[in-house]
């Protein structure tokens, strides 16, 4: 009697296992069968004979990928194979009250990299439009001083015009998930507090440099203008 919750809780792992393994192993067939989007996957029939399962395992396994958004069903159709959307996904777990100190901190340092890294799609976008948006964005802001990190508003309107200008869809839903966890990295105490902050390139002076300058002078432009962030991780 005593040992019934025992079996059934083996079972239920044995299952999930199971589970796992034949998403896995169908994902990898129809990498190998260079299956696209838009095209049909093979039946539930199909997949279990190949496979060596039940269908209920395949349709267990089906039905994870469908919320993964790899596959969708279709009328008379079946199911194919469709684009994910990466960000959607991710989105649902990006929350800063769920997640560990460490995964905070490097979602934190991949925003400063991100945002060094972005100087030559700038200068291969960028527009006089774009120019005369930043000097607006920038006209009410104080200069850099060696008091103040940044002010929030001031950040995330200048930087998120900075995304925009990219034109790359994919890097702006990614600032989108982003700028929460920055926020709550800045505010939460995960990272050194400084004593004294070093004065720093401003937003203004990266505005002269997107329009005056080249790629190179924006990354170290960005790089000194990120520096009080970069010293609060690395104790510079």
């Amino acid at each position: 009697m005593n040992s019934s919750p025992l079996k059934a809780a083996i079972k239920a792992i044995d299952t999930s296992s199971l589970v796992d393994k034949v998403e896995d192993s169908i994902v990898e067939l129809l990498r190998d069968r260079k299956l696209s989007v838009g095209d049909v996957i093979p039946k539930e029939i199909e997949l279990a004979e190949s496979l060596g399962v039940s269908r209920t395992v395949i349709r267990e396994a089906l039905t994870r990928l469908r919320m993964m958004g790899l596959i969708e069903s279709k009328k008379k159709k079946g199911s194919v194979i469709t684009s994910p959307d990466l960000f959607g996904m991710m989105s649902k777990s990006m929350n800063p009250h769920i997640l560990d100190q460490e995964t905070l901190k490097e979602i934190f340092e991949i925003r400063l990299v991100l945002e060094i890294g972005m100087s030559d799609l700038l200068f291969h976008r960028i527009t006089p439009e774009d120019i005369a948006a930043l000097r607006a964005i920038v006209a009410d802001e104080p200069p850099a001083t060696q008091y103040h990190l940044f002010n929030i508003d001031h950040e995330v309107a200048f930087h998120s015009k900075l995304y925009e200008i990219t034109n790359n869809k994919t890097l702006k839903k990614f600032q989108k998930m982003l700028l929460p966890v920055f926020d709550y990295v800045h505010h939460s105490g995960l990272l050194k507090k400084q004593l004294l902050l070093k004065t720093f390139v401003s937003h203004k002076e990266l505005v002269d440099i997107l329009e005056n300058g080249n790629p190179e002078q924006f990354r170290a432009g960005m790089r000194n203008h990120l520096e009080n962030h970069f010293a609060r991780i690395f104790d510079l």
